[in-house]
């Protein structure tokens, strides 16, 4: 890995939507080349290629895979916008010395926030309600209660990370128990921690999923994970679509086997099965989990500064566990 101060132009590559904060945040040193899709990889020059040293990852839908990634013999470092990587091989950077960050911390509290509004707008239904207004039928009657609420329920947290801590610490604030699921107990939480899946959801009758994707989660919460949930079950999503079972989700759901599920991330985005724009019991949103100005802004402004790091010599801030940096 070299990264070392020189007068030397340095060449990135912007792969994926171009951003003002990505576009204007380099200064001259830098040479930028963009990419908006794996198709336009192709259409790089020879001369480029070969001295592309870094590379700027701007969205999850984007693949740096490793055909993607073997492309350029200089590669140094990936800067993935996002605090889930699972589109990035870190297996093939690791092998090839290329560092990988991601842009943890700036964004947590917003997806905290998102799930909790989700859980809620979920429960108490908001979204129906709204239609109730609009349609004009409170001037003739009021709108039936909701059989869903946030009082007597308990919350089982999927994921016990930063995010996860920060959903816990909303849910503690509305006086809501929370237990959670994970490999191991997470340091410096109190929450009662369950090892087994199965046996969490059993003993609540909410779950929220705020794992990373990849194929170590894959299809996690499954048909049984459900059944185990129960009839005033509701699932809230806010990590990564491949972590559920969609399909067993959708017929949960007609089936009565949960009550309810609010999802900002799906399986195949930006498509969304029909069955479940057709639900009542459903809330959708379009992975809107960290999209505001304010926190979008902040993550580019962190892609633009482990890069900025990594070629003045310095320790990039926010680096994978899968790629360590050393030396530095």
């Amino acid at each position: 890995m070299a990264g070392n101060i020189s007068s030397e132009k340095i060449d990135l590559l912007i792969y994926g939507p171009i951003r003002p904060i990505l576009e204007s945040g380099f200064p001259d040193q830098y040479v930028l080349h963009k990419a908006e899709n794996h198709a336009d990889l192709e259409r790089l020059s020879p001369d480029v290629v070969a001295k592309l040293r870094g590379m700027a990852v701007t969205y999850h839908t984007v693949r740096a895979d490793k055909s993607a990634l073997g492309k350029f013999p200089k590669l140094e470092m990936v800067a993935s916008f996002g605090v889930g990587y699972d589109h990035v091989d870190t297996a093939y950077a690791r092998e090839h010395n290329i560092i990988v960050t991601n842009t943890p911390d700036v964004l947590t509290e917003e997806v905290a926030d998102v799930a909790m509004g989700l859980l809620i707008a979920t429960l108490r239904e908001f979204v129906k309600a709204d239609k109730y207004l609009r349609s004009g039928l409170w001037q003739t009657q009021n709108y039936p209660l909701s059989v869903g609420s946030l009082r007597d329920r308990k919350v089982g947290i999927v994921g016990m990370g930063r995010i996860g801590q920060a959903i816990g610490r909303r849910l503690e604030a509305s006086r809501v128990p929370v237990f959670y699921h994970s490999r191991k107990p997470a340091a410096g939480v109190s929450y009662q921690h369950y090892p087994d899946l199965i046996e969490m959801a059993k003993a609540v009758d909410t779950l929220v999923i705020i794992v990373p994707g990849g194929a170590s989660t894959s299809k996690m919460i499954n048909a049984e994970v459900l059944k185990a949930l129960g009839p005033r079950g509701v699932l809230i999503n806010v990590a990564r679509g491949s972590v559920v079972d969609e399909a067993a989700l959708v017929a949960a759901l007609k089936s009565g086997t949960i009550l309810a599920a609010g999802l900002d991330v799906f399986e195949k985005e930006p498509s969304v099965p029909d069955e479940l724009k057709s639900m009542q019991n459903v809330v959708l949103l379009p992975h809107i989990g960290s999209a505001s100005v304010v926190t979008r802004n902040a993550m580019d402004q962190l892609v633009v500064d482990n890069l900025k790091n990594w070629f003045a010599g310095k320790a990039p801030l926010t680096p994978v566990a899968e790629t360590p940096v050393k030396g530095r």
